[in-house]
């Protein structure tokens, strides 16, 4: 490992306690090492605007930072346990190719103020992208519940048969909840963009750095003022970004319930394309639905990423090593949370119903709410009504038809009125 710019004269570093306090940090900024080297040559500049690097020394930082980029994405550069970390890393070979120049770039700086700002830029990016899924899930189910409104669709209770439902308020439902899980990213990108670079370890520099040019140069909305909340922040911000993001896998957990149980023998309501279900091992005989079961199990993973942090943030104000653990947290919730998301807008897509079984599955007593609601309309107390349905649910489907069920069903939202024009027109207003 190269020296460690923390490391006191006449005190040695003993190896197993280095390798305690570097944990994977080596690891984990790999995933956040363009974004430091991005962040590094934006405080560079602002190095130069104050005058402490020349105008010769910041032309070779940014030709040096953007060659580390290049070979870091080629891999001519790995980040390995030659290195305390990414930030050590970038210095050493800062200061291997420009000698004096190059131990300047942490001037000003902290580690802390440096994966801050690192992990600020890559949050971001993770939750832009989180938004662009959740508006695509719900244009797709969109337009499935344009196609299939009309389709029939026993709809349940306490998963017990319970109503005539239909296709196209399935659909309706994902597509408000990726409606609002959408915008949800979108909010929780303008909190978190808000600029930590300038901030040190929380209490400034004796420097007046150029914390303007940063916050425009690194494309933030805001600078993030107080040095001391930019570390009260962190954590906070992190578990918004995993709240966002789970907005929506906890909804992908309920769309891979349904279609757990909708592919099932028992059920036999949904097809799936033969690309989302494996062979078993051992029986011959059946298909698993390896895929949604596994987008079942995602939301744990983002869940407890997020109590993760929660558990760090028992600290005073300042900073505190233990924050450092907040990286393998927010990786591993997205890295988990994102795959997942990515693979639905094709699966939801391409699932086929299976008419035949939808319509079998709709029995008489599925009725007995219309029967009980009409009766109310022609005056009968409403109690009354329901004591008489339910005596006669075993009969209250004669003369009727799925469709007819939903043609009456015209309450704002249900079967007769789903409103989808309201669903287009906030869609298409977060498109823009």
């Amino acid at each position: 490992m190269s020296d460690l710019l923390w490391q006191k004269p006449g005190v040695a570093v003993d190896a197993e306690i280095q390798r305690f306090l570097a944990g994977d940090d080596v690891l984990l900024d790999r995933e956040f090492f363009l974004h430091d080297i991005q962040a590094s040559t934006a405080h560079a500049e602002g190095l130069q605007h104050i005058g402490i690097l020349s105008v010769d020394e910041l032309a070779g930082l940014k030709r040096e930072l953007a060659a580390l980029a290049e070979d870091f994405r080629a891999g001519r550069f790995v980040l390995d346990e030659r290195y305390e970390d990414g930030h050590s890393a970038i210095e050493a070979r800062l200061t291997e190719r420009l000698g004096d120049a190059g131990r300047k770039i942490h001037t000003g700086r902290s580690r802390n103020d440096q994966i801050l700002v690192a992990t600020r830029l890559w949050l971001k990016e993770k939750l832009a992208r989180t938004a662009t899924l959740c508006r695509e899930v719900a244009k797709v189910a969109l337009d499935r519940a344009v196609a299939e409104q009309s389709l029939p669709l026993p709809g349940y209770t306490h998963i017990q048969r319970a109503v005539v439902s239909s296709a196209g308020m399935w659909w309706a439902g994902w597509t408000e909840a990726f409606i609002d899980n959408a915008i949800r990213a979108g909010d929780t990108l303008k909190l978190v963009d808000a600029n930590p670079l300038g901030t040190a370890a929380g209490y400034g520099v004796n420097l007046k750095l150029d914390r303007e040019h940063t916050t425009a140069a690194l494309g933030f909305a805001r600078m993030q003022v107080s040095p001391i909340y930019a570390q009260l922040s962190r954590g906070k911000f992190e578990m918004a970004a995993l709240e966002a993001l789970g907005a929506a896998t906890l909804d992908l957990r309920r769309i891979a319930w349904d279609l757990s149980l909708f592919t099932s023998a028992e059920f036999g309501f949904v097809a799936l394309p033969a690309q989302y279900t494996t062979g078993s091992s051992i029986m011959p005989n059946k298909r698993n639905p390896d895929v949604i079961e596994l987008m079942r199990a995602t939301h744990a993973s983002v869940a407890a990423a997020r109590t993760e942090i929660e558990q760090l943030l028992s600290l005073p104000s300042g900073y505190h090593r233990d924050l450092q653990a907040s990286k393998g947290a927010i990786f591993h919730g997205f890295s988990r949370g994102l795959p997942a998301l990515e693979l639905l807008p094709a699966l939801l897509a391409n699932l086929e119903w299976r008419e035949d079984r939808l319509r079998a599955a709709i029995d008489s007593g599925m009725y007995a709410t219309d029967v009980a609601v009409e009766a109310a309309v022609a005056g009968i107390p409403f109690r009354e009504a329901y004591k008489a349905a339910a005596a006669a649910a075993d009969t209250a489907g004669q003369g009727r038809t799925p469709e007819g069920s939903l043609d009456a069903r015209v309450s704002p939202g249900a079967a007769a009125d789903l409103r989808l024009d309201t669903l287009r027109q906030r869609l298409v207003a977060l498109e823009g």
